[in-house]
């Protein structure tokens, strides 16, 4: 344990993830008056610089300066992203090429000013320039994505913290779930009407965990409310090989679903027995062959680095089982210990396993993308991430999904629905040449059972919301 004495409460949450980056799978606290420190705990003094007549990001930003400073200099190391802490790293390349400063500017930005590497400059700038040239190719400000989400899974993986139920305990719950969210999306077709659906993204949880049947329910009913004709993408997680068969396939594909997501995580069956898969390395190829068969020709693969007793053997043998599969994108995670995740809570009965991701591991990564094609479109962190590094999104040309790139990017306004959802408005300040945003939230309760019972609450607070802000809903 590593106790953090700090004079300052305003900064404690700067100083907590710095500290856990530089010192992973330890825990962090505060140190108080009546805390017990024993021979086996740390206590780490943080002095708060004067931040005296500062803005509050300004005071942030010299803070954790000088804090990552001091921490790479007692422990020796730096880290990939620096001090930088937040989701975004390509957005702020974004931003910068939106207001035309040079590359060289930004690479500097990011390695003079936070301390990244120069590679992962490289990989923000690329990401950028990249979602730069997509998103000018669409009025991306004049319309809107929808996601509907499917909180249903076989199984509760051991890294999971999404709003996910496995499917054995909650299958009384399925049709009722549905019911609830069609009539929820029957809400938002009526309230955006005039205004143009660019994307349409289902996640969850796992869709296909759904019947070919109730899939089939569910995508008539959003082809029935919706304006599809100008709608660019129609992504549906098939992520867990265990939820598939050929005729969910087939609906998928008769319902001009254009990409979907065959989720491997690993392909070393050692590791799916100890992360909660319930499915054979051999169910994953079969189900990546019974999507070919169905006629579907853009899926994606997930694969996380870090899980529990993998190094790069584990990784090099994954990697080589997707490139035989050869898939349209490749998505890298690095394992994200969350609160909620099982990895975290039980935490002690996995403490002998390590959690290994390192520089050669992400390079491997993005040779395997190289060599099928692929070149990264989408990025984003998370806190707590092996080896502090990163998620990445590899597509072949003309693949990428648009709905990824508006969702991290943070350009568009996304209604949410189902359980858990949480819905982004995005405000667009027309007169600010800085192309500044205001961002609102509406969300969703997460239990399942809760949604059930108070969807009428749930379309009650969009359709304030949206009265209160003039979206749409003039004809309701």
């Amino acid at each position: 344990m590593i106790y953090i004495d700090i004079d300052n409460e305003l900064f404690y949450d700067d100083a907590v993830v710095l500290v856990r980056s530089f010192f992973p799978r330890t825990e962090v606290a505060a140190l108080k008056q009546d805390t017990y420190v024993t021979g086996e705990d740390e206590i780490l003094k943080v002095d708060v610089p004067d931040v005296t007549g500062l803005e509050k990001k300004e005071s942030h930003e010299l803070f954790k300066d000088r804090l990552y400073r001091e921490l790479a200099e007692k422990t020796g190391k730096n880290l990939p992203w620096g001090y930088l802490t937040g989701v975004r790293p390509s957005k702020i390349a974004y931003t910068m090429l939106e207001e035309g400063i040079s590359e060289e500017q930004i690479t500097k930005h990011f390695t003079d000013k936070h301390y990244a590497s120069g590679e992962k400059a490289k990989l923000a700038l690329t990401v950028a320039k990249k979602e730069l040239d997509i998103l000018t190719k669409m009025d991306y400000k004049a319309g809107y994505s929808l996601y509907i989400g499917i909180p249903f899974c076989p199984s509760v993986c051991l890294y999971c913290s999404f709003s996910s139920y496995a499917l054995g305990a909650y299958k009384d719950y399925v049709d009722s779930y549905i019911n609830a969210l069609i009539k929820e999306i029957h809400f938002v077709a009526d309230a955006m009407k005039g205004k143009r659906l660019d994307s349409v993204y289902i996640g969850g949880g796992t869709p296909t965990t759904l019947s070919a049947s109730q899939l089939d329910r569910l995508l008539t009913e959003i082809e029935n409310v919706f304006d599809l004709r100008c709608c660019l993408e129609l992504t549906v997680e098939a992520g867990r090989p265990d939820s598939v068969s050929f005729d969910k396939f087939k609906v998928l594909k008769n319902h001009n679903v254009g990409r979907i997501s065959i989720n491997p995580q690993t392909m070393n069956q050692k590791t799916l027995d100890l992360i909660g898969r319930k499915h054979t390395v051999e169910e994953i190829k079969t189900a990546y062959s019974l999507a070919r068969e169905a006629g579907l020709n853009n899926i994606n693969m997930d694969m996380i680095l870090g899980l529990p007793g993998e190094g790069v053997l584990e990784v090099e043998h994954t990697l080589n089982e997707i490139k035989a599969l050869a898939p349209e994108s490749l998505t890298v995670h690095s394992l994200a210990i969350k609160r909620a995740s099982r990895l975290n809570i039980l935490r002690e009965q996995y403490a002998e396993l390590s959690i290994e991701n390192t520089d050669s591991i992400i390079q491997m990564t993005e040779q395997t993308a190289r060599e099928l094609n692929m070149e990264p479109y989408y990025m984003y962190r998370q806190k707590n991430m092996a080896g502090n590094f990163e998620n990445v999104g590899y597509s072949v040309a003309g693949k990428e999904c648009i709905y990824n790139i508006l969702i991290m990017e943070e350009k568009q306004t996304i209604i949410a629905c189902g359980a858990g959802a949480s819905s982004k408005i995005v405000f667009h300040n027309e007169s600010d040449e800085n192309h500044a945003v205001r961002i609102e939230r509406i969300e969703n309760v997460k239990d399942v059972r809760s949604y059930v019972e108070r969807i009428d609450e749930m379309i009650e607070r969009k359709r304030k919301f949206f009265e209160e802000n003039f979206i749409c809903l003039q004809h309701l």
